[in-house]
């Protein structure tokens, strides 16, 4: 069975995008070299990526740019060669490359791919959408970095959770620029 991992940044006050929905507050300038090779390790990973509309959108309109090939040439590779799925009731195509739209029941299209034979699946952004995995209980791990920022306003991955998710740490990771990653398991 593949493994679903959610991965998302997030602030202190728990938000993954700000009232307005941006998140650019999670790639400011304040990098350092463990962080880098952090970020362009993750990269390597390989799998498929997971996407709602908007986070494919935000995506698709950075990773295949001359500008993320020049900025994180490993990550921008890396993000254009990835199979991707983005899940939309109201698109009607998808131009990034290696991506599949899937417009059926999230939950059911999911509980499906965890199935099928491949590597395991990685679900960035998307907030509606993890709120909806994690309920049906389709994630396998979280992994979420703390930035050190307070937005005071946003939304939550877990808008809507109707019954309490219990989970177990497993690591921690604390990086020079003041991100922290986390990762849980389900219990």
């Amino acid at each position: 069975m593949r493994r679903l991992v959610v991965f998302n940044n997030v602030t202190l006050d728990g938000y993954f995008v700000d009232a307005n929905g941006d998140m650019s507050w999670a790639h400011r300038g304040e990098q350092d070299a463990e962080w880098n090779d952090f970020v362009s390790g993750n990269a390597r990973g390989g799998g498929e990526l997971l996407f709602g509309r908007k986070t494919y959108e935000l995506m698709a309109s950075f990773w295949p740019t001359p500008m993320a090939a020049q900025v994180q040439p490993v990550v921008a590779e890396r993000m254009n060669s990835m199979s991707k799925v983005v899940f939309s009731r109201t698109l009607d195509k998808v131009s990034w490359s290696n991506t599949k739209l899937v417009k059926g029941d999230l939950v059911a299209e999911v509980r499906k791919m965890k199935n099928e034979p491949g590597q395991g699946m990685t679900l960035m952004g998307s907030g509606s959408i993890v709120a909806q995995l994690a309920q049906a209980g389709l994630v396998d791990e979280y992994q979420f970095v703390v930035n050190p920022i307070v937005l005071g306003r946003g939304r939550t991955m877990f808008e809507g959770i109707q019954h309490k998710l219990t989970l177990k740490p497993t690591q921690t990771r604390t990086f020079g620029n003041g991100n922290v990653l986390l990762c849980y398991v389900p219990v």
